[in-house]
């Protein structure tokens, strides 16, 4: 018997032990410790949500975490201390509901009676402070103050207290303040569309509708210099510049080859109005047409 008992003794023991050492090694994590509340080890769920409080966490985590703290001491009997729980929840974020379906009717009611004891006078509180922000004319801080109050009013859980003064009183106040303050925020400077990026060519040419081609200033071409038996027509191709000079001027249908010579010559000398693109000069390429007609005596 003596034997029996140390085993069962020895065996309690491990037990205890294998589950402090898994709750010690277990991640810290708001799902560990709500897996440790739903097995009812509300102690170590308290210990790993500790570790997990404050740092960098942001409103809505902390919300959460505070929200099992609560469950977990009022599992064990806690009232009190899930009583001050509660009441720094709502000081945090005034109009925060958990769902229903994670609390049990007793949390819900004190959840309720938080809000009834704590709603109106945090109210007050908005108000005086989106009142603050009014007087210094920050508009957007009013306008978000005020619709916070007001939001506020119309929890279901303080209609009574909203009905009376100074409640009352403070839901037209702050409805007449918002409507103030929105409307002296200033509108948004109007969007401007970004022009799409316009790819830079080095020459542009005829087949760019949106350049404005290059205008003749002086473009005098050369007299055939024979007698012409029947109609003679040559291009010559050429860039004119940003300052509206010719370069590089070819024949690119040729007449004949003398003649060519002097219309390259010639073409050398030539000034244009420069092309434009968005009202700056640009390089153009242009074609010009030579013709010949025929001589008169040859008619």
């Amino acid at each position: 018997m003596k034997h029996t008992t140390c085993a069962v003794v020895l065996l309690l023991s491990l037990a205890f032990s294998a589950k402090l050492a898994a709750a010690e090694g277990a991640v810290a994590s708001l799902a560990a410790a709500r897996d440790l509340y739903v097995s009812a080890s509300y102690d170590d769920a308290l210990t790993m949500l500790g570790s997990l409080a404050g740092g960098t966490r942001t409103p809505d985590e902390q919300q959460s975490i505070d929200l099992y703290r609560t469950l977990c001491l009022y599992g064990l009997g806690k009232t009190n201390e899930a009583e001050r729980v509660i009441e720094a929840m709502l000081i945090r974020q005034p109009l925060y509901r958990a769902s229903n379906e994670e609390l049990s009717p007793r949390v819900q009611t004190a959840f309720q009676n938080a809000r009834k004891r704590l709603l109106p006078g945090l109210i007050q509180k908005e108000y005086a402070e989106a009142k603050t922000a009014f007087d210094n004319k920050d508009w957007p801080a009013a306008s978000a103050g005020f619709d916070d109050v007001l939001k506020s009013i119309v929890d279901p859980d303080i209609t009574q207290a909203a009905g009376a003064p100074p409640l009352s009183d403070i839901k037209t106040l702050a409805s007449g303040f918002r409507d103030l303050a929105v409307k002296m925020i200033p509108p948004p400077a109007p969007k401007v569309e970004a022009k799409p990026v316009r790819p830079v060519k080095p020459v542009y040419s005829v087949e760019d509708r949106d350049v404005i081609a290059p205008v003749a200033i002086q473009q005098r071409v050369p007299k055939y210099p024979a007698a012409v038996s029947k109609p003679l027509v040559g291009v010559v191709e050429f860039v004119v510049d940003e300052s509206g000079a010719v370069q590089g001027p070819r024949m690119q249908m040729t007449i004949d080859p003398s003649f060519d010579s002097m219309v390259v010559a010639a073409a050398k000398k030539w000034t244009y109005q420069p092309a434009t693109l968005d009202g700056k000069p640009v390089k153009y390429i242009k074609r010009l047409t030579i013709s010949v007609a025929v001589s008169p005596q040859q008619q």
